[in-house]
């Protein structure tokens, strides 16, 4: 499959999840945040902030909510990238809310969206620079990255979409099974947030309607997606880990 490159600048900006409440990874996140639970030596959101700086992000905004003062005295000495907190103590907006809400701190241009409990083993290329070299704004509200679901660690579901020739995504049926799996990071157009609504909201919204106007697109990742949702799934993580280093 060959795409073409985008001559759009890198983002530098970025949108990290972190205000989520991490019940699946309870008993763990009684104490902490999910972010905050350590994967390979470091914290979760610690593999995430590091990528965005090699991808060169500026600024990230950061979402918090749960035990949200643990983030931001974990955080607080972090200058690559830059950190804003964007504060959702007094109401968790949801995944699509909690980007409306940052949108101010984000600017104009589009910009990276990163799960903050998403890792994965790099391939040749750092995936991050992949998406910012792919993403077309004329062409794409979402660009998406992907993984393959059957080789995906931790991860058992039916998958989220499929793929065409041209990176075209459509989401899987009800009872189909697709062959990739959202592996937590994409880059996102601010005009798709124009009409959306008010309050709390999760963003798979938007990623419908994006795929009802054709603007929906995939980027299948290399290396190896590790989904960590409950505590089990930490040591596989950390095992591939280890094998990756060997």
């Amino acid at each position: 499959m060959t795409h073409p490159i985008s001559i759009v600048a890198k983002p530098r900006r970025a949108m990290v999840l972190a205000a989520g409440l991490g019940t699946r990874m309870a008993p763990l996140t009684d104490r902490m945040p999910k972010p905050l639970v350590p994967v390979g030596g470091k914290p979760l959101l610690d593999h995430v902030l590091d990528r965005l700086a090699d991808a060169g992000v500026e600024r990230a905004v950061l979402n918090v909510h749960h035990k949200a003062e643990q983030i931001e005295q974990h955080v607080a000495s972090r200058s690559r990238p830059e950190i804003v907190i964007s504060d959702e103590r007094g109401l968790l907006l949801g995944t699509g809310g909690g980007v409306v809400k940052a949108l101010p701190s984000l600017g104009d241009a589009p910009f990276f969206h990163v799960n903050s409990d998403t890792i994965w083993i790099e391939g040749p290329r750092p995936n991050l620079q992949k998406l910012a070299a792919l993403f077309d704004a004329a062409q794409m509200d979402v660009l998406l990255l992907l993984a393959p679901a059957a080789t995906s660690i931790g991860y058992d579901g039916r998958g989220d979409y499929t793929m065409a020739p041209d990176g075209k995504l459509r989401q899987r049926g009800e009872c189909e099974v697709a062959p990739f799996v959202y592996a937590g990071a994409a880059i996102l157009n601010p005009p798709m947030f124009a009409h959306a609504p008010r309050g709390a909201f999760g963003l798979k919204s938007l990623f419908d309607r994006a795929e009802e106007r054709e603007r929906l697109y995939g980027l299948r990742m290399e290396g190896v997606w590790m989904h960590v949702g409950t505590p089990e799934a930490i040591a596989k993580a950390e095992s591939a880990i280890l094998q990756s280093a060997a």
